[in-house]
């Protein structure tokens, strides 16, 4: 079985729900189980809670992590439905992968903001303080999106940073802030903001390069397809823009 392979993403009208409201009632029932970046967590978990109400006897259940981890599973075997990524591509691959059943739709984007914990102990200003060795950091690595998008950050600040640790998700760098673990780190806008009064968020002017797309699709494998789409159609439905938009993620 060849690993799910990682293309470029196909440009994406208006589906079934996109330019709607939300996607009609219909005979969705039995378990979704959806694949999501780990920055999707909290606003994934409430439209989920909103898509069971709507389908009654549906169960949603979701696995949360690294991008490039949830592509491996998927590529390994793991029953999913749908894969909605923080990887700018969509997620193809051949039958046996579980490649995708349609084109990939973006249906978000998010960028990056220092985080720090309450009170900025350390004083950090900005990108620059990422290159102290007396302030401790925490980033992803550089082969998850949020790692990726700060190479990308960094490089156009022209600053080499000292990372004390490199975590596979972006919660994991959110989780060592929080308990004060570091003194900075990188996370998206949406994680600062899911963590208000425990963390505190510091815009920084390369910002506009660390801007990911969230691609979403139903997989060629999924055991309920008809849930599969309906759910996508939910997160690109005007009740999922809202619920993305109050968390702080920009529209595509």
């Amino acid at each position: 079985m060849r690993a799910l392979v990682l293309a470029a993403v196909l440009a994406a009208g208006c589906g079934t729900a996109a330019c709607g409201t939300a996607e009609p009632a219909g005979a969705v029932t039995g378990r979704v189980t959806v694949f999501a970046a780990a920055s999707l967590t909290e606003t994934f978990t409430r439209l989920g809670e909103d898509f069971e109400a709507a389908h009654p006897g549906v169960e949603v259940v979701f696995n949360f992590g690294g991008s490039s981890g949830l592509a491996r599973q998927i590529g390994e075997g793991a029953p999913a439905d749908v894969i909605a990524s923080a990887v700018p591509a969509d997620l193809a691959g051949d039958a046996d992968a579980g490649g995708t059943a349609d084109a990939a739709a973006v249906f978000a984007r998010n960028r990056l903001e220092i985080a720090v914990p309450a009170g900025n102990p350390a004083g950090v200003a900005g990108l620059a303080d990422f290159a102290d060795a007396d302030v401790k950091v925490a980033l992803c690595a550089e082969q998850v999106p949020c790692g990726a998008a700060a190479k990308r950050a960094f490089e156009a600040a022209g600053v080499t940073p000292r990372p004390d640790t490199l975590e596979q998700d972006v919660k994991a760098v959110l989780t060592k802030v929080r308990l004060g673990e570091v003194d900075a780190a990188l996370v998206y806008r949406t994680d600062v903001r899911s963590a208000a009064g425990e963390v505190e968020g510091i815009a920084f002017p390369e910002a506009d390069r660390t801007v990911n797309d969230y691609p979403i699709a139903p997989l060629a494998k999924a055991r309920n397809a008809a849930g599969a789409r309906a759910f996508v159609d939910h997160v690109r439905s005007d009740r999922g823009r809202a619920v993305l938009a109050e968390a702080g993620f920009e529209s595509p």
